[in-house]
């Protein structure tokens, strides 16, 4: 029997709507847009893409965008400067520093100059070090307000909306980036899961693999993952992004593990529209703690 097919599009429209409500409230009461600041430097081709749909989906919801592009021959202190002053600018509430940095830039340094507090996909080392820091769920937090990245954010919550257990699960994750598998890694952690994190110099990947029970996959390699490393019944999230032959497909030979999995991610139309719609959370929940709220 098939798995079921945990529908980002679905469940990110239902967010959505949820937010733009919260946002229209906020607007009526206080006169508060909840704003997100865009931050680049060139014009690589998946960052203006990425922009672009960052910017219809807030615009649609009634959320602010705002658009900060800098020449790719631009020297790094005019990004810092410019990050530095959206961070005291009180008409926005969420600023994102859009990958890849022009050459020679120093990233540490580009994203200290972030005010955490607007840091509404959590790259600040204060607001990782925070998710790495937090108590278990059911317990005092131990920790000031912090964001995650909306990514492993929207990952965990799709999990949550389809009433997926993960307290006392065997959780693997395949990948080890500090936007997507690391924090993936401490959310699921958070939620009481047993949690193996492996990357490209892991031996036997797939022994590994076929212990999960919820299998986690960001790596940015197609089809990595074939049925033969999932374990029968194990809940597959597949956050690759990879194109082939024109083709949207994810780290996961979707066709095949479909068959092996109880449930899982499509790609595209997955964890993708989830991402959005996290940002919009975040970006909400930043105006509303800016505002003491």
């Amino acid at each position: 029997m098939s798995a079921q097919i945990l529908d980002g599009r679905t469940v990110a429209k239902e967010i959505q709507a949820e937010l733009a409500a919260e946002a229209a409230a906020l607007k009526e009461k206080y006169g508060i847009t909840p704003t997100i600041a865009v931050v680049r430097a060139g014009e690589d081709p998946a960052s203006v893409s990425y922009a672009n749909t960052i910017k219809k989906t807030f615009e649609s919801q009634g959320f602010g965008f705002r658009l900060h592009v800098l020449p790719e021959t631009a020297p790094q202190e005019e990004m810092i400067k410019l990050v530095k002053e959206l961070s005291a600018d009180p008409g926005v509430h969420g600023i994102i520093l859009q990958e890849p940095f022009p050459k020679g830039w120093d990233e540490a340094r580009i994203k200290e100059s972030l005010d955490p507090a607007k840091d509404v996909d959590g790259v600040h080392p204060v607001n990782a070090g925070r998710l790495a820091q937090v108590a278990p769920v059911g317990r005092p937090p131990g920790v000031l307000d912090y964001f995650v990245p909306a990514t492993p954010l929207g990952g965990l919550e799709l999990l949550k909306r389809y009433g997926i257990t993960i307290s006392g699960k065997r959780a693997v994750v395949v990948g080890r980036s500090n936007i997507v598998g690391k924090p993936m890694a401490m959310l699921l952690l958070r939620e009481d899961a047993t949690v193996t994190i492996c990357h490209s110099r892991t031996p036997d990947l797939g022994a590994v693999c076929r212990e999960a029970d919820i299998l986690c996959v960001a790596v940015g390699r197609a089809k990595l993952i074939t049925a033969d490393m999932v374990k029968p019944g194990a809940v597959v999230v597949d956050f690759g992004v990879n194109f082939v032959d024109g083709k949207m497909v994810g780290d996961v030979d979707f066709e095949a593990v479909k068959e092996v999995a109880s449930a899982i991610t499509p790609v595209p139309g997955g964890t993708g529209p989830m991402t959005n719609a996290m940002l919009l959370k975040n970006v909400l929940e930043a105006a509303k703690r800016q505002q003491n709220l």
